[in-house]
C-alpha cells in the first residue's frame, strides 16, 4: 500500500500527463513486443508531424480505415454532392398553441 505521500505524487504526476493530453492505458501482448509496443506509444506521444503520419499508417495497416479526426462531420457534409444547391430552408413563423397550465 502506497503511502500518502506517494499516493498525492503519483496523482500530480499523472494531472500533469492529462495536461499534456497524455493518458494511461494497459494492454495485453506477447513479452517480446513489450519494448515495441512502449517505443511505438513514446513516438506517437511526441504528436508531431511524423508522429501523426505514423498514427495514420497504423490505423490504416491495424484499423483498416482512416482515423477520426475532429471535424470530421463537417468535412463529409462539405464532400456531399448536394453543397451549394438552393435549398430554402426557412420556416414558418407561427404563433404557437395556447397551453393551459
Amino acid at each position: 500500500m502506497a503511502s500518502n505521500s506517494q499516493r498525492r505524487a503519483v496523482d500530480a504526476h499523472r494531472k500533469r500527463l492529462a495536461e499534456r493530453g497524455l493518458g494511461r492505458f494497459e494492454v495485453r501482448g506477447l513479452e517480446l513486443d513489450k519494448e515495441l509496443v512502449r517505443s511505438i506509444a513514446r513516438r506517437l506521444a511526441a504528436n508531431d508531424a511524423e508522429a501523426n503520419a505514423m498514427r495514420f499508417d497504423l490505423a490504416r495497416r491495424v484499423g483498416g480505415s482512416e482515423p477520426q479526426r475532429v471535424g470530421g462531420v463537417l468535412a463529409a457534409l462539405r464532400r456531399s454532392p448536394l453543397v451549394g444547391a438552393d435549398f430554402d430552408l426557412a420556416r414558418e413563423q407561427t404563433p404557437g398553441r395556447d397551453a393551459e397550465l
